[in-house]
């Protein structure tokens, strides 16, 4: 009977595209989350959280038809009742932002700025980089009627400023463009508006597929001239900073009142940016976001010295993403910074900055020398827990050589031996220095107090 038993185990694997880490590396995710949240926070976003699924016509609305969404069915559905999927896991925040906002319209104070930090997911394949769940963390602000550009120039501020609290090892540059320009400029060589769609998707691979990989798909998918083709391309090569790049633009030849506002737009957002660091925010003409309901500025963060990665970050400036969900014009715009996607990249580099080896956030180990001590442990605990220490007590009043290598094999920094016999003394053992001193629970403190959990508030 055993061995039947045994046959018929299931064996644990990775699922492909589904990401998991070791508790020292999710420590760090979860610092990467606090600090990612401290830097919305400081530019006044508050936090909404919406539900893992919404309506499958909703996600579908505005361009998600185009992404690989999981739907969900009951295990024991009925084939007579339970017909199509109607719900889904969403694939992104934005278009349910768009919903949430339609629904709560009039609880809503407005401009509605939003943060979000939640796990998405897509049915794509899996590769580097790119996962099938994984955490996306969104700011958003939207108004009713017409939001200033002023908030175009804000979001790639809390792209930068994300990046460098992150402290990460690698330069990661902010590669901004503007949707009219293209739009515009297609319409100024001839573009028919039903190819829209369809060229604007083309061009987005520029960067993975390259130049003339791009010309041959447009040549034979849209039936485009082979001239024309080189001109949308020309645009798609264009670089630059706020100086140079109303010249370069201007040089391709096309006027058009939309690629004109489009160009004054871009101007207006890399002029802002002036005070970063050069080459931290760019012109990149070659940037398309491929979801339609873009319609202005548009931006990506990239590894400069290995684009071939793909963005850790992207957004855009939309006009109408509510209008599937509520009678009211409301444009917004928006980023998302790819917290799994960058954080894959270091886990892999061996580049996170775990610290000291925790892989707990225990700061303090209260021992048990006898049984009869374990009112005494407790109690000890309970006091240090009181003033802000993260503590636990070991399980059992086992040999002490076993309870100080459990803490030495999770980097706990200090164990705590309390009074093995009424009237005794407490003692603690600095872990690192090898010291054991008396100690007062009610008022010790650590000469080295970095070393506690670095996400502690004491």
């Amino acid at each position: 009977m055993a061995n039947e038993k045994d046959n018929t185990r299931y064996k644990p694997r990775p699922i492909s595209g589904y990401p998991e880490w070791l508790p020292e590396q999710r420590a760090v995710e979860l610092q990467w989350l606090d600090t990612i949240r401290s830097v919305f926070e400081s530019y006044g976003y508050c936090n909404i959280e919406t539900p893992s699924v919404e309506e499958l016509d909703a996600l579908t609305a505005k361009g998600g038809d185009e992404k690989e969404i999981y739907t969900l069915t009951r295990l024991h559905a009925d084939p007579e009742t339970d017909k199509e999927a109607r719900l889904a896991l969403h694939f992104d925040l934005t278009v349910p932002l768009a919903r949430y906002a339609a629904q709560h319209f009039n609880a809503l104070t407005f401009p509605f700025k939003r943060y979000q930090m939640q796990r998405v997911w897509r049915g794509e394949r899996p590769q580097k980089g790119r996962f099938r769940e994984f955490y996306q963390c969104d700011i958003d602000v939207i108004n009713i009627d017409h939001l200033p550009l002023y908030f175009d120039a804000e979001m790639p501020q809390v792209m930068y400023d994300v990046y460098q609290k992150l402290d990460l090892p690698e330069d990661v540059q902010i590669r901004i463009s503007n949707r009219k320009i293209l739009t515009g400029y297609l319409e100024g060589l001839g573009v028919a508006p039903q190819n829209m769609t369809a060229v604007t998707r083309i061009l987005d691979k520029f960067e993975k597929i390259g130049a003339e990989n791009v010309m041959r798909q447009l040549v034979e998918e849209v039936d485009m001239q082979a001239k024309t083709a080189e001109k949308a391309l020309a645009l798609a090569s264009i670089r630059g900073s706020a100086d140079g790049i109303a010249e370069a633009l201007g040089g391709l030849g096309i006027e058009n009142a939309v690629m004109g506002e489009g160009i004054e737009e871009l101007v207006f957002v890399l002029e802002s940016l002036s005070h970063l660091p050069e080459g931290a925010a760019v012109a990149d003409l070659s940037i398309v976001r491929g979801l339609d309901y873009y319609t202005g500025t548009i931006l990506e963060a990239v590894f400069p010295h290995d684009t071939g990665f793909g963005s850790v970050g992207s957004g855009g400036r939309y006009d109408d993403l509510t209008g599937s969900f509520i009678n009211r014009k409301m444009p917004g715009i928006g980023i998302s910074i790819g917290l799994t996607r960058l954080f894959s990249r270091m886990v892999e580099q061996n580049a996170l900055q775990v610290e000291a080896g925790r892989v707990s956030p225990t700061d303090i180990l209260v021992v048990q020398q006898n049984e009869a001590a374990y009112q005494a442990v407790q109690a000890t605990a309970r006091i240090l827990r009181s003033r802000g220490f993260n503590v636990e007590t070991f399980h059992s009043a086992t040999k002490m050589k076993k309870q100080l290598a459990y803490a030495e094999k999770k980097s706990i920094p200090f164990v705590w031996f309390p009074p093995a016999e009424q009237g005794g003394g407490h003692e603690v053992k600095d872990m690192a220095l090898h010291t054991q001193q008396p100690a007062d629970p009610e008022g010790w403190q650590p000469e080295n107090p970095e070393i506690l959990c670095i996400r502690k508030k004491m």
